[in-house]
């Protein structure tokens, strides 16, 4: 929905200016324009100042990652080029993470460690090396984006536990499907606790401020 939410939570119901990979062209880009897109959508660009200043705060996330030849390949898609394999694809998803997060004017990143489908019951240390998950941190330290932990979609302890100790601001979100689902955070709220996260490291709008220009203030502090 496209209501403000409670700050608190940060739970799935999503701004106007929500950004969801690029699930709407799934062809190859040409070259001159690949590097723009990098594998999400354009929506964002054309939203009016006055209407994104009406949100709290934006929510992007990473649906679709674009390979190094133009191939987009979503991440709920069960079909997968021919040839690819898991570092390959990593290495695309990592670039179009830090793609989105340096691009894009969002607060938080949902459900950052989504991968395609295929992909999904592999080992969590073959898809998140050190490397891929340093420049994950990295990118979202350096444009001041908080990381979600989903309930849905949880990411490996590994990673929240480096995201913490770097600064970034943490986000809980429920990524609810049902009324039952929504703002349920209990599991992010309980795995930020266990890692050290405190209430000052729960990303808040109305306290950290947003770059929707909402809630107060015009930038992440």
């Amino acid at each position: 929905s496209n209501r403000r939410v409670a700050p608190r939570w940060n739970a799935k119901d999503r701004t106007v200016a929500e950004t969801a990979g690029s699930g709407v062209d799934r062809h190859r880009a040409p070259r001159s324009d690949r590097r723009r897109r990098a594998g999400h959508d354009n929506l964002w660009r054309e939203l009016p100042d006055d209407i994104v200043s009406r949100f709290t705060h934006r929510v992007g996330s990473l649906h679709a990652v674009r390979l190094e030849n133009g191939t987009l390949v979503h991440a709920f898609s069960r079909d997968l080029p021919n040839g690819l394999t898991v570092d390959a694809y990593m290495d695309a998803h990592t670039d179009s993470f830090e793609s989105l997060v340096r691009e894009m004017p969002v607060d938080i990143v949902a459900h950052p460690t989504l991968v395609a489908l295929p992909f999904r019951k592999v080992d969590t240390d073959i898809l998140w090396n050190e490397e891929r998950e340093a420049r994950m941190v990295e990118a979202l330290f350096a444009a001041g984006t908080a990381f979600e932990i989903s309930s849905r979609y949880p990411p490996h302890e590994r990673l929240v536990r480096r995201a913490v100790d770097r600064g970034v601001r943490i986000s809980l979100g429920s990524d609810g499907h049902t009324l039952e689902q929504v703002a349920d955070v209990e599991r992010p709220l309980a795995t930020a606790r266990a890692l050290g996260a405190r209430d000052e490291d729960l990303y808040d709008p109305t306290r950290h401020g947003s770059k929707t220009g909402g809630a107060g203030a015009t930038t992440a502090k």
